[in-house]
């Protein structure tokens, strides 16, 4: 034993737990050095036990016995910047030996030294630990397992290296403010090439007005005019105008698709997709009374918008292709309440008599009706009588004051009780074989007038080729097709019955809105149809009821999307909103 003591001594490294007659420390005068670097911690927690290899979820300190006598003693711990060099500290701020909180050192008096279970501390406190307990076996400060003098084992290195939590923390708060600047710059270069679009579209149409002017001149100093070409009303001869339309409003989008109009409050909604690939959807805010957009983004499961409609008390209801009926307040701009649909949505309208009541029409044909005081499930769910899309709802109600709605799908109008009385609708008279109904026009509450407009259907003959069409007239204008737009008038509380018809340009694809304007004549209250004819690219107004063209309005860029009329309850003011993809016009009636 003593043999094996002598050669540990002269290894440099005493061992404790061989036996009890050394006393006090052998000061070694070579031994064997230790990795270049050695990495110390002293958050480690020891296990009470004989093992001589402990490890810890920090760090792991290791005493192994090498062949032939030789010990090596092995500390290694998460490195981060701090060194002691030539037995000093360089700093003192750096976490040391757990006694005394001070730096270690790689040698002298403070050297850093463990016990056999694991811990590090400085020698001196060790030593001074020891001799309050009068030499007697001490106990690890940190978990308690007893050790004597000749247990202390002195760990060789030149230097030592601690961690730094405060480094830590610093590198941590960068890369927070790193990633946070980061989101904002692309956030920015979205804002500019937002402004960049808006440019673009406005020196366009700065530059399109430019040229039309130029070309008014000259047809007049030939004496010749285009109609095409004055951006204003053509009213029919020989009947008295029953209003007019001033263009109050000019607005240039990008990727719009359908709108609404809360006329009280001078604020539009318009719905698209934000720029760029696999971009968000986006409601845009616009103010009639002063510039300005507001981008309202919505969840990311939204998807499309496919209907939007302004309800009393600062709320919007939309319904979107991703399965969901959104309620957005106009104060905060944000959803505060979503419903989740069997199928996607295509329209919605609140009720005109029940502020709490709204409706969904699915692409499966079904009508759901909501009471937003309950948020769990439709209060009624009906069946159409087909799985088309509704693509069209509106709330309106009968001469005997009852409930009720009005929708449309390819098969034509329907006529809903949304009480819950019946489960399916009834289609309306007379509207069985004038093709695909693509829009319905109504002037809620009331529901005396109505206009229906159809497209051709789209037949395959025995080779396979499409024969829609071949029995109508060919159509005036390369774009669209020579569709129809039909007149419905109620006859009872439950009946209607079609009344005039008349031709249009209407698109092949899209189902667009029309709409009915109430206008005040000298006798009685007169009536307009409008909707986006696809040759003019812009709005042609007709007379109703005898669906006679009245006026075309400033023609567009690109088809006519949507349209919207809308009344203010206060003041009484009166508009009409047109929507391409990338143009809004608002039109004050009067």
């Amino acid at each position: 034993m003593e043999e094996a003591g002598d050669e540990e001594g002269e290894q440099g490294l005493r061992l404790g737990g061989v036996g009890d007659g050394a006393d006090g420390e052998e000061e070694v005068a070579r031994g064997v050095v230790a990795p270049q670097v050695l990495e110390l911690s002293s958050s480690s927690s020891g296990e009470e036990g004989g093992s001589w290899e402990e490890e810890e979820s920090q760090g792991s300190v290791e005493v192994t016995r090498g062949g032939g006598g030789d010990r090596e003693a092995r500390v290694s711990e998460s490195r981060d910047s701090a060194e002691v060099n030539g037995g000093e500290a360089e700093s003192q701020s750096l976490p040391g030996c757990p006694i005394c909180m001070n730096a270690w050192t790689a040698d002298g008096a403070h050297r850093v030294s463990c016990i056999p279970c694991g811990h590090v501390y400085g020698r001196s406190c060790l030593e001074r630990w020891l001799l309050q307990c009068r030499k007697k076996p001490a106990t690890c400060p940190q978990c308690g397992r007893r050790f004597k003098l000749n247990n202390i084992i002195n760990l060789y290195a030149p230097e030592i290296s601690v961690p730094n939590n405060d480094l830590e923390k610093q590198v941590l708060s960068l890369r927070e403010k790193n990633e946070s600047l980061e989101k904002q710059n692309q956030e920015l270069v979205q804002e500019i090439n937002e402004h960049k679009r808006q440019i673009i579209l406005q020196q366009n149409f700065i530059n399109e007005s430019s040229l039309k002017r130029k070309k008014m001149a000259d047809q007049s100093s030939h004496g010749t005019t285009d109609a095409d070409s004055v951006a204003s009303l053509t009213a029919d001869d020989g009947h008295s105008s029953p209003c007019s339309f001033v263009l109050q409003n000019e607005f240039f989008l990008d990727g719009a698709r359908v709108m609404g109009i809360d006329a009280s409050s001078q604020i539009i909604l318009t719905s698209g997709r934000a720029p760029g690939i696999g971009a968000e959807h986006v409601l845009t805010k616009l103010s009639m009374s002063r510039q300005g957009l507001q981008k309202i983004h919505l969840p990311s499961d939204t998807k499309a918008i496919r209907d939007i409609c302004i309800l009393p008390g600062g709320h919007v209801v939309f319904a979107s292709l991703g399965k969901k009926l959104s309620l957005l307040s106009m104060t905060t701009d944000s959803v505060v309440l979503h419903y989740d649909l069997p199928a996607p949505g295509w329209s919605c309208s609140g009720d005109q008599n029940s502020p709490n009541h709204i409706y969904a029409g699915l692409q499966n044909g079904m009508l759901l009706t909501f009471d937003i005081r309950q948020t769990v499930a439709p209060l009624h769910s009906m069946m159409g009588l087909s799985t088309h899309p509704v693509h069209t709802i509106h709330s309106v109600v009968d001469g005997g004051g009852s409930r009720k709605v009005i929708s449309a799908s390819s098969i034509g109008p329907c006529i809903w009780d949304v009480d819950g009385s019946r489960n399916r609708p009834d289609l309306l008279n007379g509207m069985e074989n004038h093709g695909v109904c693509i829009s319905l026009a109504c002037n809620p509450p009331s529901s005396d007038l109505l206009v229906a407009s159809f497209r051709p259907k789209v037949e395959l003959s025995d080779d396979g080729t499409s024969q829609a069409g071949k029995s109508q007239s060919p159509t005036p204008s390369a774009s669209g097709k020579l569709g129809c737009h039909a007149l419905i008038r109620r006859t009872s509380n439950t009946s209607f019955a079609r009344d005039q018809i008349c031709r249009g340009n209407v698109s092949g694809l899209r189902m667009s809105k029309s709409a009915i304007i109430p206008c005040t004549g000298r006798s009685n209250q007169q009536h307009l149809f409008a909707y986006g004819d696809e040759s003019l690219r812009g709005v042609r107004t007709w007379r109703l009821p005898s669906l006679q063209t009245f006026a075309d309005l400033r023609p567009h860029r690109q088809p006519i999307l949507d349209l919207r009329f809308a009344e203010s309850s206060s003041t009484g003011e009166r508009y009409l909103g047109c929507l391409s993809e990338d143009r809004l016009q608002v039109f004050r009636v009067r």
